[in-house]
């Protein structure tokens, strides 16, 4: 990131980021309802008032913003009655309708992914969603998480192993 002078956060440039925020969010919530409230929560606090950016780096600033919108919410749940998702209550068996209907043999794969990445402590779910979900090269992910690079890399290392085992775990219940 260039420390060059401020430029102005283009809002109808944002658009071109949802699919990627979505996902990080997803990840990060582990509910693709949940996720979708954190991405329109996450837009309508950078759009409410006009926003600076050193440097090209709009995703990165989304992220960032994301993420601390996350923290927050996380924060007053914490000091709230625990709430019951509507989706528990369903029937086994059924699939949520955010579940894609393109390849439904992946749907609940990803949404067991993101779920056991949602189940990381925060420093290692963030390394997972800027690498893995978001696509972020570990440079620019150490730079979003204002990490070094080598913390990153073992941040993912040891996230991906207690992904990995949740779900080899999950599907030996199956």
């Amino acid at each position: 990131m260039s420390s060059g002078t401020p430029r102005r956060l283009e809002p109808q440039a944002l658009g071109d980021h949802v699919d990627r925020l979505y996902r990080a969010a997803w990840a990060l919530c582990g509910d693709p309802h949940d996720a979708e409230d954190l991405v329109q929560e996450t837009y309508a606090r950078v759009l409410a008032r006009p926003r600076f950016l050193r440097g090209s780096d709009d995703l990165g600033y989304l992220l960032r913003a994301l993420r601390n919108v996350h923290l927050g919410r996380l924060r007053r749940l914490g000091r709230r009655v625990a709430e019951v998702s509507l989706d528990a209550a369903a029937p086994a068996g059924m699939e949520s309708a955010a579940e894609d209907v393109r390849m439904p043999e992946y749907a609940l794969d990803v949404a067991e992914l993101f779920r056991a990445i949602a189940a990381l402590p925060a420093d290692a779910a963030h390394a997972v969603v800027a690498v893995d979900v978001v696509g972020l090269s570990y440079a620019e992910a150490a730079s979003l998480l204002r990490i070094k690079e080598a913390t990153l890399t073992t941040r993912l290392h040891r996230a991906r192993r207690r992904v990995a085992r949740s779900l080899e775990t999950e599907e030996a219940r199956l």
